[in-house]
């Protein structure tokens, strides 16, 4: 029987990078190592697993069944080595060094400027590399310890994560300049049942999150899907309909007055917006602290 000791950390990253690139020179220029030493690698994995993991001809690669379970737990793994060195790194100074953090693209680019100053200000030894992404995309590379931690709206579908709210963001309408219902103070969405609601595109969950409000007041999506709010915010000044915006955007998005914004009757729907992490993650008591101080930071704005 194999024991640890047969197999190394180098080998299940070689593994992993072989099974995401389906491909071995590729894997090789990902590992920054020559295509003969990784291939050899990879046998003597198989030798001491005694299983084969890869099929492998001319003209691809693939996983066998052994080596899909093998791969999937040697993610688990090194993700956990990663957590160690992590660990052992912060040790001394849990805000110093490198954080890595998901944003979503109807966040990022209201919240971070709000709170990235106060943030560099507090821990000046801490470099935060923000990368903006779908939900989906934020969740599977905080499974996979490509990130440390995601800036996300908790509504959405993302799974057992430990969390620390930032902010609650109600949802308003957005209506063209003039619009006969800016009239009133407050608008219910049935009040936007003879108009058309323009919404963003498959894959955001803000989308999901006002389309759920739409259906429940019977108010119909436009034939148009947008990828940014910005787009939505330019195509409803034009006079194409009425939409749905998070309050946080609509600072950004009508700097120009260009749209007149009501807030919805209540119970209007709304979205909170949090720090979120694996549970087993070292960073859970740094990331709460950060949270604090971006909450801090967002409230205190001018």
């Amino acid at each position: 029987m194999p024991s640890a000791h047969d197999l190394s950390i180098r080998q299940l990253q070689y593994a992993v990078a072989v099974a995401d690139t389906l491909g071995f020179r590729k894997a090789a220029e990902r590992c920054h190592v020559s295509q003969p030493t990784l291939s050899a690698q990879i046998r003597e994995l198989e030798d001491v697993l005694g299983v084969q993991l890869f099929e492998r001809d001319k003209r691809r690669v693939t996983l066998t069944r052994a080596g899909e379970i093998v791969v999937q737990r040697a993610r688990k793994v090194l993700l956990g080595v990663d957590d160690l060195l992590n660990e052992a790194k912060r040790a001394g100074d849990p805000f110093s060094g490198t954080l890595r953090i998901g944003v979503i693209p109807t966040v990022a680019p209201y919240l971070l400027p709000e709170v990235t100053p106060a943030v560099s200000s507090k821990y000046p030894k801490l470099r935060l590399v923000f990368r903006e992404e779908k939900t989906a995309d934020i969740v599977r590379e905080l499974d996979e310890g490509l990130l440390d931690a995601g800036l996300l709206a908790l509504e959405a579908d993302i799974g057992d994560y430990a969390s620390a709210p930032i902010l609650k963001d109600p949802f308003v309408v957005a209506l063209p300049k003039g619009h006969s219902l800016a009239k009133k103070k407050k608008l219910a969405i049935d009040d936007l049942d003879d108009v058309p609601v323009l919404l963003l595109d498959d894959g955001h969950c803000f989308r999901e999150q006002a389309l759920a409000a739409c259906e429940r007041g019977g108010a119909r999506e436009a034939a148009f899907r947008a990828t940014s709010l910005a787009t939505l915010a330019q195509m409803v000044s034009s006079g194409a309909g009425a939409t749905l915006l998070p309050e946080l955007a609509v600072e950004v998005e009508n700097r120009r007055g260009q749209l007149d914004v009501r807030p919805l009757a209540s119970p209007a729907p709304s979205r909170t917006i949090a720090l979120v992490w694996r549970k087993s993650s070292p960073l859970g008591g740094p990331l709460g602290e950060l949270a604090q101080t971006m909450r801090a930071a967002f409230r205190a704005r001018g």
